[in-house]
């Protein structure tokens, strides 16, 4: 399993690399340039409070078919025609809730119409992610990996048109952002419908109030917990717009920050993808997870530190080179944020490994603490420090609900892996010390990063975060893959 993980993580993350960088500092950067700080922020707190309730689109039927589908592969011809029913009832339920909470928060009939595609984007976007748990679960994860990155193709190629193809002599309008996003999504479903269907064979829409109740009750505990945890991952922005009457600009202050460590957060989540079928399958057969868990963390955090020390260091630097407006706010939120990017990958390796193993009330109990936290945070750092108070709230929730978690998967795990705590710990005075010192000589930020990636990639290894067995791995096994 730990080859498995290893030659499909490498996959999943040059595919990622290759596309989401661009889009994050290539398209979603020179929308914002163009649109500005205020429209974008409007965009920016509506589209995450689309997020608020799309756990009505789903109720945790994505993560709990991922763990099903993995440890009992032969129910995915019974269980697919049922679930998608399901899911189109949801689908009209989601848009009812999200439209009178909307009506109750205050939102203008422009916000309205923009709201309107986003949830219906957010639709797409769950019948494409309850898929691509099918493909999870059987663990082909080669399908998996394409299509993850196959929308954000897609609204490359839309906006690089829409952007720089001379098409219109107006001015880019955000709502050409968010149909160029309807239309990937749409294009990557079709394309998602028609690999499932090749594996199903029996495919029809078929209503059963006795099965999808079943569904429900089983998926119930996954739902509460990824409510509670979008919920304490979004509400920073839709706070940052509904509290403060500035126009939204603090919501774009924020989301200039947020955007690049949203993009960290895409490689981080992939370790979550990828281990939660195989802790699943794993944990049903009885195998030990440890090593696994001990190699992603490493992994992850390696990846994390050298990435958080660097923005830290050259926060100014990194959203000067993408952004023209509040470059010196966003860049302070950036350090604060990139930090809190170090716990929440925590929380990729251990509140998965927890989430296979079906603790979801622990979870639940965690996360629910995290919502009330954040909130209470918010509503006394948003009047006295705008974003960056946000940042703040943000920073302290993921680091006491990540360290939380590991301490329950060491409790309930019996892992004694504190040696390999302390080597992350060295690595990380390491790093941070690398960051100073690249940060102090008088030469341009090109020449720093390279010296600085350098000695970071001599300190993986010096420290045995990454080692050269784990190479091996993929060179002298042919059969990794299967």
């Amino acid at each position: 399993m730990k080859r498995k993980f290893i030659w499909n993580l490498l996959l999943v993350v040059v595919l990622n690399l290759l596309i989401k960088p661009f889009y994050i500092l290539g398209i979603d950067a020179e929308v914002i340039n163009r649109v500005g700080p205020s429209v974008y922020g409007n965009y920016f707190a509506l589209i995450n409070f689309s997020f608020l309730l799309n756990i009505i689109l789903d109720l945790g039927i994505t993560n709990y078919n991922v763990k099903n589908i993995a440890q009992h592969t032969q129910l995915l011809e019974k269980h697919f025609s049922g679930i998608i029913t399901l899911r189109l009832c949801l689908v009209v339920l989601y848009l009812a809730v999200t439209f009178v909470t909307a009506w109750f928060v205050g939102y203008d009939s422009m916000q309205f119409k923009l709201l309107l595609i986003l949830a219906l984007n957010q639709a797409l976007v769950a019948f494409i992610l309850y898929i691509r748990s099918n493909f999870a679960g059987l663990h082909l994860f080669v399908q998996d990996s394409i299509i993850s990155v196959l929308d954000r193709v897609l609204l490359i190629i839309i906006c690089s048109v829409l952007l720089w193809g001379g098409i219109s002599s107006k001015p880019f309008q955000i709502e050409w952002f968010v149909y160029a996003q309807s239309a990937s999504y749409f294009i990557t479903l079709l394309i998602c419908a028609f690999l499932m269907f090749k594996k199903t064979h029996n495919f029809s829409f078929k209503w059963n109030p006795a099965f999808s109740i079943v569904i429900l009750k089983r998926s119930f505990p996954y739902a509460m917990l990824i409510l509670l945890m979008t919920v304490y991952y979004r509400i920073d922005s839709v706070m940052l717009e509904r509290m403060l009457n500035d126009n939204s600009i603090q919501a774009g202050i924020y989301a200039q920050a947020y955007r690049f460590f949203e993009a960290s957060n895409m490689i981080a989540y992939l370790f979550a993808a990828l281990l939660l079928p195989i802790f699943a399958r794993m944990l049903k057969n009885n195998e030990s997870v440890s090593e696994l868990v001990d190699c992603a963390f490493k992994m992850l955090m390696g990846f994390g530190i050298i990435l958080t020390v660097f923005c830290c260091f050259y926060s100014y630097e990194i959203i000067h080179f993408r952004y023209q407006n509040h470059i010196l706010d966003s860049s302070r939120i950036l350090e604060i944020l990139m930090i809190c990017f170090l716990f929440v990958s925590s929380t990729y390796i251990y509140g998965t490994l927890l989430t296979a193993n079906g603790n979801l009330f622990y979870l639940n109990i965690i996360a629910g603490l995290g919502v009330f936290l954040n909130i209470f945070l918010n509503l006394i750092l948003i009047p006295k420090y705008h974003a960056f108070g946000s940042a703040v709230a943000s920073l302290i929730t993921q680091s006491l609900t990540g360290l939380a978690q590991l301490i329950l998967c060491f409790y309930i795990f019996k892992f004694s892996s504190y040696s390999m705590l302390f080597r992350v710990f060295v690595f990380f005075i390491g790093i941070l010390f690398f960051g100073y010192i690249t940060s102090q000589i008088n030469i341009s930020e090109h020449i720093c990063f390279i010296i600085y990636i350098i000695l970071s990639g001599f300190w993986l290894f010096a420290t045995k975060l990454i080692k050269l067995s784990d190479f091996y791995l993929l060179i002298d096994n042919k059969h990794n893959l299967k």
